[in-house]
């Protein structure tokens, strides 16, 4: 079975319970087309470099997907239809990535960061 990330950015005026939701349909259409999603991380609200359909900011979500060619064109039908979702993009992977990705690591880091200057002052 092929890996893919998919990555898809939600409308800024939804709660995290909605963006959650956007993510479990996602995955139960996986399932449905007997697809395994391996991981799920939710970035959160982010600015963006720039206005999409007058979006300023968006809800950042990354799934990690194992399956078939067709898993993704279903997926990418569905997400195409949903208003909520205003840009997403699929990558096939030659290997799934093991543990947090870029993203999170650079969130744990800054964490790090902002913790550590409390600390100093």
């Amino acid at each position: 079975m092929a890996h893919y990330e998919h990555v898809f950015l939600a409308r800024q005026d939804l709660s995290q319970a909605q963006v959650d939701a956007l993510a479990a349909s996602a995955t139960e259409i996986i399932e449905a087309n007997n697809g395994k999603v391996t991981k799920t991380e939710t970035w959160g609200l982010k600015n963006l470099a720039y206005k999409i359909d007058r979006n300023r900011k968006a809800h950042f979500v990354l799934l990690n997907i194992d399956g078939p060619g067709s898993v993704v064109a279903e997926l990418e039908r569905q997400t195409r239809i949903n208003e909520d979702v205003i840009r997403y993009m699929t990558i096939r992977m030659e290997e799934p990535e093991e543990g947090p990705s870029v993203m999170m690591r650079k969130n744990d880091r800054d964490r790090k960061k902002r913790s550590d200057r409390e600390e100093r002052s």
